[in-house]
């Protein structure tokens, strides 16, 4: 009984949560459980505080129905995105929006994994501080590489060095009363495309695939992301392709897609383009800093440098060749691809749209769309994550703690309003005025 109970409610809550201001008559038939039976699950949903009546539809005559919407302020949830450069720490609403984000550079990801996470901690307590530390609900947090989702430890990651198998879910749940959920971030891109992007919203079958520091790949199959054993779907940075051949990878081997599509790669091929003069925009930024970023390259081409261009051009060429496999094997109705790449613009994606188009059989996905992410990288991470806890947090599965977590401020409200009462004894009429 109790199953039924929060299989209706997590029904209840998710139909809700996407539909706006939906009435009761239309939840139910959307759901597809008795009008009896919904009733009471908005009802207990209400006295919760998880969702609550904006006002009213508009009258066709008789008596007009309550609209029904998620409370987003009903709590609050953390999302950390830890890049190879970066870590963007930010509260959201139930809604997904968010209430406020902190930016730190990572001067040297080489520092293992236990400072950098005492310093996301502090910063987190920041974040608490300032939403009056009531009602955080959930952390997610992204990790740039695979994660083993079962065990929230990441998975061979040379863009993290030391961070194999580290216990990043244990840690912040010995710090933080709430549930946890550690993912690879471009799964999380993935979640924020989803939630910015109207045209990748429709798309039922989904591929992005995230370029920056390291590369992989996120499937959203039905409108979800699919995981695959353990989560490490989508983890192909380290695969063979023809293209790299011997190119040497920062994992050990040699002719993987990272070595060659990679942020670190465009910043090695960059600089080599910068030491023997052949881009003169690239040789002036290495003159003045001691160094060439994969931006650095971006701003180059933009400038008109012709080797930096064909730099960028020949990457994305060799980037949709691999994703054309990716599509053929997938079928999905749209491609996005992400990470840094994506801020070259019309520079990469004519030539990332001709490869993939040119290597796909002439029947497959003739419907495909094409294009670059539409969403702020710096902060995608952040609302992915925070895509990522609504979703776990409001599953059937997970329904049960967050509701006892939400009626535990309320359950010692009512105790120490009673003890006050016994405190003070019985309540006597003052008969002297």
């Amino acid at each position: 009984m109790a199953i039924e109970r929060y299989t209706g409610l997590a029904s209840v809550l998710e139909t809700i949560r996407w539909e706006e201001g939906i009435t009761q008559a239309t939840l139910t038939d959307q759901v597809g459980l008795g009008r009896s039976v919904v009733a009471e699950r908005v009802a207990e949903l209400e006295q919760i505080g998880l969702i609550h009546s904006p006002g009213r539809a508009p009258s066709t005559g008789g008596r007009t129905a309550k609209l029904l919407s998620l409370n987003a302020q009903a709590g609050y949830v953390v999302g950390v995105d830890i890049a190879s450069n970066e870590m963007v720490v930010s509260a959201s609403d139930l809604a997904g929006a968010l209430l406020g984000t902190r930016h730190r550079e990572l001067c040297d990801v080489g520092e293992g994994p236990a400072r950098i996470l005492d310093q996301v901690n502090v910063i987190i307590q920041e974040v608490v501080r300032e939403q009056g530390n009531n009602n955080m609900l959930g952390i997610g947090v992204g990790l740039s590489g695979p994660v083993n989702f079962d065990t929230g430890t990441p998975v061979g990651v040379p863009v993290l060095p030391g961070w194999d198998d580290y216990p990043v879910r244990e840690e912040f749940a010995a710090r933080w009363p709430v549930p946890v959920w550690v993912d690879n971030r471009v799964n999380l891109l993935a979640l924020a495309e989803i939630e910015s992007n109207p045209r990748a919203a429709k798309a039922k079958h989904l591929l992005y695939f995230g370029a920056g520091a390291g590369v992989g790949a996120a499937l959203i199959t039905d409108s979800r992301l699919y995981r695959g054993s353990h989560g490490l779907a989508g983890s192909i940075g380290h695969v063979a392709v023809p293209e790299a051949g011997v190119v040497a990878c920062r994992c050990g081997r040699t002719g993987c897609l990272e070595a060659v599509t990679s942020g670190w790669a465009i910043e090695r091929d960059g600089l080599m383009l910068a030491e023997t003069g052949r881009s003169p925009y690239l040789a002036k930024v290495f003159k003045e800093s001691g160094r060439v970023r994969a931006y650095d390259v971006t701003l180059a081409a933009e400038h008109g440098d012709a080797a930096a261009t064909e730099l960028l051009s020949r990457t994305a060429a060799l980037l949709g060749s691999s994703l054309a496999t990716l599509v053929s094997f997938f079928a999905p109705h749209m491609l996005v691809v992400g990470g840094g790449i994506a801020r070259a613009k019309d520079i990469v994606l004519k030539p990332i749209q001709q490869a993939v188009l040119e290597r796909l059989p002439s029947t497959g996905a003739p419907d495909l769309i094409v294009e670059l992410s539409a969403i702020d990288e710096q902060v995608g991470g952040v609302v992915g994550a925070a895509q990522l806890v609504l979703g776990e947090l409001f599953s059937k599965q997970n329904l049960p703690g967050l509701l006892a977590r939400l009626t535990e401020p309320l359950t010692r409200s009512l105790e120490q309003d009673q003890g006050q009462d016994q405190d003070q004894g019985p309540v006597t009429e003052d008969l002297s005025a």
